[in-house]
């Protein structure tokens, strides 16, 4: 996989952290976090702390990742990565959201 192309994955995988990061910040105010792991961390830390330390443990995964030896790999595995992400927690938040703007 090209080096550019390795890197738009990357960001896009960060985005994607930021984003649920921030989404799961605001929708805590309306809703229950689904991750049970998170769940408990929120308990004992707080909700700032536990999703700071989260993102950033994703995060570092992810420059990890970048910065394999191995593009064969981290290419693959950035882009599962993403579609996770943007099936189990961008998809998921957005239709809550967007839920609230209708009556």
């Amino acid at each position: 996989m090209p080096g550019r192309q390795l890197h738009e994955l990357f960001l896009l995988n960060v985005t994607l952290q930021l984003f649920d990061g921030v989404a799961t910040s605001y929708g805590l105010a309306c809703w229950r976090e689904g991750n049970p792991v998170i769940r408990a961390a929120i308990q004992v830390l707080g909700a700032e702390q536990a999703l700071l330390l989260w993102k950033a443990q994703a995060c570092g995964w992810l420059l990890l990742l970048r910065r394999s030896p191995a593009p064969a790999v981290a290419g693959p595995a950035l882009a599962v990565g993403a579609g996770l992400y943007l099936g189990l927690s961008f998809v998921p938040w957005m239709w809550r959201f967007l839920s609230l703007a209708w009556p």
